[in-house]
């Protein structure tokens, strides 16, 4: 992988973590056309690099995050963020075989585009309107909307946290904010979890690649959820909807003229 390469991932990356389109459908979308071997410091990075993208979250609601006042909003964290971490390791083995196979992933993606063509029809009179409202209960369920995110690779965690947000009478601001916050100690976690088991991977060469990426992660990532809340609120998911069936169409079509997919 050269810096264009890292650059353009860092870019996708930054543009699809928050947004209900599956960063991991366009990761294989690019790597195949870039032909990058899928070796081990290629996956470390197209996870590692989600610190920057964090940063993203933090850095715009910073009053949010740093207003240890209001306890109740990091309590609303952990439980919400409980069930992905008990699922996300007792379905390991499953999650890595689900992520090689591009052919579920289009399906899915496919799947959660029908259905954000009708989501803003489902759910017509949200009840709440902020992250103060939120209860706890509502949290964890919200939560476990995001382990099928986890489970099944191609969903995207922003769609099925929002979805679950909206289910739960969230407006759509307020569900994909809460989305965005519930982003931080979920990515935290999963980059955690890839840098410990990689971390023989960190010579002084791919750290410069690494910091590069989450660079170029962070600042992309501003200009997307800021970019996101202001569209979302004027024109709902519908085009989301209609973006993930193309990307699932592209995928599948790849897959079949016998192009080789790098997956995740």
């Amino acid at each position: 992988m050269d810096y264009l390469q890292a650059f353009i991932l860092a870019v996708i990356e930054g543009l699809t973590e928050f947004l209900p389109v599956s960063s991991t459908g366009h990761m294989v979308i690019a790597s195949s056309f870039m032909g990058i071997g899928n070796d081990d410091f290629v996956k470390l990075y197209e996870v590692a690099i989600q610190l920057g993208a964090i940063l993203a979250v933090v850095v715009l609601y910073w009053k949010k995050f740093f207003d240890f006042s209001k306890w109740q909003f990091y309590v609303k964290l952990i439980i919400a963020v409980i069930p992905a971490l008990i699922f996300g390791k007792l379905l390991n083995d499953f999650i890595d075989e689900k992520l090689g196979d591009p052919r579920f992933i289009a399906i899915v993606l496919l799947l959660g585009g029908i259905v954000l063509l009708f989501i803003d029809r489902f759910f017509k009179k949200p009840q709440i309107n902020n992250e103060a409202e939120i209860s706890n209960l509502t949290a964890f369920k919200i939560g476990c909307y995001q382990v099928l995110a986890i489970v099944f690779p191609g969903l995207s965690r922003s769609a099925a946290t929002i979805i679950g947000g909206m289910q739960q009478k969230l407006s759509r601001n307020a569900a994909a904010e809460f989305s965005f916050f519930l982003a931080v100690p979920t990515m935290c976690a999963a980059t955690g979890y890839k840098l410990l088991n990689g971390y023989e991977l960190l010579n002084s060469e791919n750290v410069k690649f690494l910091l590069f990426g989450n660079v170029v992660a962070f600042i992309v990532a501003i200009i997307a959820i800021k970019s996101f809340i202001g569209f979302l609120s004027k024109h709902g998911f519908r085009i989301f909807g209609w973006y993930r069936i193309v990307i699932g169409v592209v995928i599948l079509a790849l897959y079949f003229s016998g192009v080789e997919m790098n997956v995740l």
